[in-house]
């Protein structure tokens, strides 16, 4: 199984009847009892670790797999005719595995229906009364009923399970979907090099930006990275570099011992594997995945800007449908290429009294980048980023990311490198302005 190469040339991961046996015991045991009355809807690619693990289980406890894709998932989806019912409108799955990207999508689709009906002020009041009783550990039937059951039907009306993997998923985000879609949205984190399992959530935890505890199957500690100043005596909570060990563990990389004899390595009997993911633990034995070694960037001050963090938190804005950060050591600010949403651009330039064109004369169009670098920045202060982490710059970008353009990989993932080489006279356009 060859990793997503989201991070370079992808390294193809030795996976033993043993790892995906073990995995699929952690699963089986985390996520409960699942029978034939239950439906599945697959829509990543079987490359693609988590989804071949899920369908996998699928398959070991007599579960229908119904097959989608991102582009026909929903009825908003872009391959679906305007009218038309999306796959999971027609198969109405109950379990389903997906990833930030495609969840960020339905999270969007909800809030622009309701800003197109007129009524964001009461479903603003609405979403704030459930989630105060959800909180305290209720639920609210009625509300369920009148009000959340018409987003709950975006997926078919009948998902009991929902898992996010992959990728980090933004806070706000995992909590809007959990209540909006009346079901505990749970995430996971794992690699290709665990055979997609480490450590899940519990449905009944009420936080949010979390990625649970470890799963049975496998132990986890973390390591002090000096670099980047996380220490396991970090205080209120220790922080370090993921180290994960267990029968989950893969035996190495294919011919690439270099490389295997650097990431894995035996410990009394256990194989372990260093993830280079950097995490919080919390008293209760929860993970929070707050950085990566390879996503981040030292400006010239000094800071370091978390790219993954940051793009997680900015693709949550309405104008962003894909974003990819990017930032050199001798600059003193970090850059942003921007997939926009060709609808809500459309309605700025509309706002502005800018000619409404279509995509790429709209990405080319200076006035109306500006206004998005202005949305882009003000939203990143809404959402608590610090100064140098909030672009300095902005391009729009007329093509559309898609695994065919090798830009971002089958799960949807960025591509950090390829994307660079691609645009790299942009990038170096915005810092020399």
């Amino acid at each position: 199984m060859y990793t997503s190469g989201s991070t370079g040339v992808p390294k193809g991961v030795l996976l033993t009847h043993r790892n995906v046996s073990t995995t699929m015991g952690a699963f089986a045991d985390a996520l409960g009892p699942v029978s034939n009355e239950d439906t599945y809807i697959g829509f990543l690619p079987l490359a693609h670790v988590l989804e071949l693990m899920c369908e996998t289980m699928c398959f070991l406890s007599g579960v229908p797999i119904g097959y989608s894709s991102p582009f026909t998932l929903t009825n908003n989806s872009s391959m679906i005719k305007r009218g038309a019912k999306g796959d999971a409108a027609v198969l109405r799955p109950t379990i389903m595995a997906a990833v930030p990207l495609i969840l960020d999508r339905i999270y969007k689709g909800i809030n622009e229906k309701i800003a197109s009906s007129g009524s964001t002020e009461l479903f603003s009041f609405l979403f704030s009364y459930k989630r105060k009783w959800v909180q305290r550990g209720y639920e609210t039937p009625m509300l369920n009923k009148l009000v959340f059951q018409k987003m709950r039907d975006m997926l078919g009306g009948r998902v009991r399970i929902l898992a996010s993997g992959g990728a980090p998923l933004a806070a706000d985000t995992q909590e809007f979907i959990s209540i909006c879609l009346c079901t505990p949205l749970i995430q996971g984190y794992g690699l290709t090099e665990t055979a997609a399992c480490s450590t899940l959530s519990s449905p009944d935890d009420l936080t949010y930006g979390r990625v649970g505890a470890p799963l049975g199957c496998c132990d986890i500690r973390l390591v002090n990275w000096e670099e980047g100043n996380y220490k396991v005596t970090d205080k209120p909570n220790p922080r370090g570099e993921i180290v994960v060990g267990g029968d989950n563990v893969s035996i190495g990389y294919f011919e690439m011992p270099e490389a295997t004899e650097k990431e894995f390595f035996e410990e009394k009997g256990k194989r372990w594997f260093m993830t280079g993911d950097i995490a919080e633990v919390y008293p209760n034995g929860v993970f929070k995945i707050i950085d990566r070694k390879k996503d981040l960037v030292k400006l010239q001050q000094g800071e370091y800007v978390s790219l993954g963090k940051v793009e997680s938190e900015l693709k949550t804005c309405p104008l962003v449908e894909n974003i990819c950060m990017y930032g050199e050591s001798s600059q003193t600010f970090a850059v942003a290429l921007i997939c926009p949403s060709l609808k809500v651009l459309k309605d700025l330039a509309q706002k502005l009294k800018r000619p409404v064109a279509e995509l790429p004369a709209l990405c080319e169009d200076k006035e109306l980048t500006a206004a998005v670098l202005k949305e882009i920045q003000a939203h990143g202060v809404k959402r608590k980023l610090q100064k140098y982490e909030i672009p300095g710059a902005v391009k729009l970008v007329k093509e559309i990311w898609t695994p065919d353009s090798d830009l971002v990989t089958a799960a949807f993932k960025l591509k950090r490198k390829n994307v660079q080489n691609f645009y790299q006279k942009e990038l170096d356009k915005m810092y020399s302005k």
